[in-house]
């Protein structure tokens, strides 16, 4: 990787960056754009968040600035933290004052004291994140880097600046940012550093649910999230956070029979998503599609290794695993349980003779999350026989045309039944019961079946006719 200086020279020339020096020249404060916005820099990554670090007041000098911008500028000041952001425009500015930190093994909150420039990159979590340019007129421009930090982002290495047990052991959060930074920026984290994680992994039992799963989520987004589960599993991370993916592990045979590693099987499906959607909840569903495997695997000396209902089963574990990774409650987690759940029924229909009936209960089911489905199917094929590969995916481009002609004819994607169940009610004279809904049923049923087409008309015949069969009179026939 070849750094390119001419990229930190193009950044400074923001006029956001000399007005903050000259700011600070008038408070006698020597100041620096520091962290994640120096990396990016140098790794030519878009950045719209700037750390300023001061020796003095960090509030002070937020200020300061919001006046001297005027109109559009805004400032929020959080003096318990000692810091204040401004938001200008498509920016937004960090301030804080340099500091050291000190810790309590029970906790990640530090004890927090005014420092200097070193007492704060010392506390930072990786060298290529203690990068630091100074803002002051006299030394403008001029990089500090005392961890070679630049040298780390040359060789794509994740690495502390001081010992890494301290680090980790401090701040065991740090050990889910190193490898998300692995993942998303595909370096490598530094042997020691990798093994310090190892030995520090029970330490991440004291960090909340939510901070980890914002680390989980950015790995997610990642282009190849699997570099992220992968290391988490090498650094006994993976057993502590997602006990139910780590199940997942290992081949059992027996009879000389073995099946495939469900969770190497599982991290290739999640990059084949990822490599045709950055939605991020179609990501989830990936990675969630055989969780039930582990607990729904049996032996049959006829059939081999079997999982049966495991995507049923899996649907029914989402809700429990998303409540307990502080994953949302809502429509997001009802999509993943949704694609879990249905994820068998397309490759079905490639293995066997595609009938308008089941692509019409396809349709009807999925509803407009059935390109997400298909993808997820698709990406499901991970055979290492080339012939099998070829034709599951010539399979499931003839599903695919079957369903949009079935679309097309049908319009049975989020059907609604042609009769209501208040106009059944009424037909029938009914209150709220079993009956309305079996009636109602046997309608979409038989518009599903191809029994009947999906029109008003004919679905009040057939209604009348299933209520005859069943000697349920019509009270109050209505024109149709």
């Amino acid at each position: 990787m070849q750094i390119d200086s001419s990229l930190w020279a193009e950044h400074l020339k923001l006029p956001i960056f000399s007005l903050i020096g000259s700011i600070a020249d008038e408070a006698q404060q020597p100041c620096y754009v520091i962290g994640g916005y120096v990396r990016d820099i140098f790794l030519n990554r878009p950045s719209k968040d700037i750390d300023i670090v001061t020796l003095g007041s960090g509030i002070d000098l937020a200020t300061a600035l919001t006046k001297r911008l005027g109109k559009g500028a805004y400032l929020s000041v959080f003096k318990n933290f000692g810091t204040a952001q401004v938001k200008y425009k498509n920016l937004e500015i960090e301030f804080v004052g340099a500091r050291k930190e000190s810790y309590n093994r029970n906790s990640r909150k530090p004890v927090v004291e005014n420092g200097t420039l070193a007492d704060d990159q010392n506390r930072r979590d990786f060298t290529i994140n203690a990068l630091a340019i100074c803002l002051n007129k006299k030394h403008f421009g001029e990089l500090i880097d005392p961890f070679g930090g630049l040298t780390d982002l040359e060789n794509k290495i994740i690495r502390t600046p001081l010992d890494p047990d301290i680090t980790f052991s401090d701040d065991p959060l740090r050990m889910m940012r190193a490898i998300r930074f692995a993942t998303q920026l595909g370096f490598r984290i530094e042997d020691g550093t990798l093994e310090a994680i190892t030995r520090n992994a029970e330490r991440i039992n004291i960090i909340s649910k939510e901070r980890i799963i914002d680390e989980l989520n950015k790995i997610m987004k990642s282009v190849k999230p699997s570099t992220g589960y992968l290391l988490l599993n090498k650094c006994n991370l993976l057993k502590l956070i997602f006990p139910e993916l780590n199940a997942l592990k290992g081949i059992e045979t027996k009879g000389g029979k073995g099946h495939k590693d469900n969770f190497f099987h599982t991290l290739q499906v999640l990059d084949n998503v990822a490599a045709s959607s950055d939605n991020i909840w179609l990501r989830w569903a990936a990675l969630l599609h055989d969780i039930a495997k582990p607990v729904t695997k049996r032996y049959d000396e006829k059939l081999g290794w079997t999982f049966h209902n495991h995507n049923f089963i899996g649907e029914k574990m989402i809700p429990s695993i998303f409540r307990k990774m502080k994953l949302p409650l809502n429509e997001k987690m009802k999509y993943v349980q949704k694609l879990v759940g249905l994820h068998m029924r397309p490759i079905v229909l490639a293995e066997e003779t595609v009938t308008d009936s089941a692509v019409r209960r396809l349709l009807f089911d999925a509803g407009d999350d059935i390109e997400d489905l298909m993808l997820l199917c698709e990406a499901d094929i991970t055979s290492k026989n080339r012939e099998k590969v070829i034709r599951f995916r010539d399979n499931f481009q003839l599903v695919r045309i079957k369903l949009k002609e079935i679309e097309e004819k049908d319009r049975i994607r989020n059907m609604q039944p042609p009769i209501s169940g208040e106009e059944i009610m009424e037909i029938f004279n009914l209150p709220p019961c079993r009956e309305v809904g079996t009636i109602k049923s046997a309608i979409k049923d038989a518009i599903l079946d191809g029994v009947i087409p999906n029109e008003r008309e004919a679905a009040y015949r057939f209604m009348l006719d299933y209520a005859n069969s069943q000697n349920i009179p019509v009270i109050k026939p209505l024109q149709t």
